[in-house]
């Protein structure tokens, strides 16, 4: 038990602030992006979704830390895809279970992005709410992996390659690789 416990010491001291150069393009890149998704959302008007809780923690990624594995567009898109086709058919295979359902569908998008190399931690998110998102999100099927999922994926990539490469700094690019 002590040997467990010594495991959990930290090794490391906490990171410095970044940069407030990077600050600022974070903060831009987020606040565009999830700024467009919402407005799609509300010119589409309420009977369609476009935007969801997850979105937030992919924003967080892809413009708080562009050059991380997660963050890259295959994670982004695949990651959240996959995700939401996985949790759509848990929902519909396990019924109203939604603690099974729940487990099940973070579980298996989880063994799933690390089988197609797409890990993108906010599409374990994108799966629960497939399963937990009430009657707004069930009434959609498999349409709720295009749209909100893979619709707004995509607009939060494309604010992620324009403003990622906006920056003077050659470090800040994006992205590392697509595929």
């Amino acid at each position: 038990m002590k040997c467990y416990l010594r495991r959990m010491r930290s090794k490391d001291a906490c990171p410095p602030r970044k940069p407030l150069k990077k600050i600022v393009w974070s903060w831009l890149g987020a606040f565009v992006g999830i700024f467009l998704v919402a407005s799609l959302g509300q010119l589409l008007g309420p009977a369609q979704m476009f935007i969801i809780g997850s979105f937030g923690a992919s924003a967080v990624l892809i413009y708080g830390a562009p050059m991380a594995e997660f963050s890259q567009p295959r994670n982004l898109i695949f990651g959240n895809l996959i995700s939401a086709c996985i949790g759509v058919s848990v929902h519909l295979l396990c019924g109203k279970d939604m603690v099974l359902a729940s487990a099940l569908a973070v579980s298996l998008a989880i063994a799933a992005m690390h089988l197609s190399r797409t890990m993108h931690p906010p599409a374990g998110a994108a799966a629960l709410i497939a399963v937990i998102g009430g009657d707004t999100v069930h009434s959609l099927g498999y349409q709720y992996a295009l749209t909100p999922v893979l619709s707004g994926s995509l607009v939060l990539l494309l604010v992620a390659l324009l403003v990622n490469n906006l920056s003077s700094n050659p470090k800040r690019h994006y992205p590392r690789y697509w595929i």
